[in-house]
């Protein structure tokens, strides 16, 4: 019986597993808020949501020290040059997460002055829908890129296609409104 035909442990892993645990584990997200979806944005970030559980405790300010951009918001056309500028100067891998109707798909906002779509500036690789999507759907877009960092599936198919993952998520339960009681 040789080391080939023992399961993978902690002690036996191949070093692309390895890869894929420390960048699942250490995804440190830009700071890129445009519009209402902006603020869900920051209060995942507070001590409520405690998001240096997964290990992006702290928002970046400089994109060449993040590798996940949040597009939060709508995005205008002249906005749009800055967003892909920042896209740009991030480090590879890198990941986008379309936050909230605007961003995915330009909302209500069906006019020349708003992208229909981020994706048409920088591939999208989740699309965390809601009008504003809560922290709780935010943090499940988070998990779920999580997921598919742990997997590989966005490097291959980034490689094969040039476009993000393009995953859609359905919307958790009802959202309760801001000051509401529970």
């Amino acid at each position: 019986m040789g080391l080939e035909d023992l399961q993978h442990n902690f002690l036996t892993g191949t070093v692309e597993e390895l890869v894929k645990w420390a960048r699942r584990n250490s995804v440190w997200p830009a700071t890129f808020g445009l519009a209402c979806c902006a603020l869900e944005m920051m209060a995942t970030g507070a001590a409520h949501y405690d998001l240096s559980r997964f290990g992006m405790e702290i928002f970046r300010a400089s994109p060449r020290q993040a590798d996940l951009m949040i597009v939060a918001g709508r995005v205008s056309q002249k906005m749009a040059p800055v967003l892909r500028q920042v896209y740009d100067q991030m480090v590879e891998p890198k990941w986008v997460i379309s936050m909230g109707v605007c961003a995915s798909s330009g909302g209500m906002f069906n006019n020349y002055a708003i992208v229909q779509g981020v994706d048409q500036v920088v591939p999208v690789d989740v699309y965390s829908p809601g009008c504003p999507p809560g922290p709780e759907t935010l943090m499940h877009s988070i998990l779920t890129l999580h997921e598919m960092i742990k997997s590989g599936e966005i490097t291959r198919r980034r490689a094969e296609t040039g476009r993000g993952a393009e995953l859609h998520l359905d919307a958790p339960g009802p959202k309760v409104a801001v000051g509401t009681p529970h």
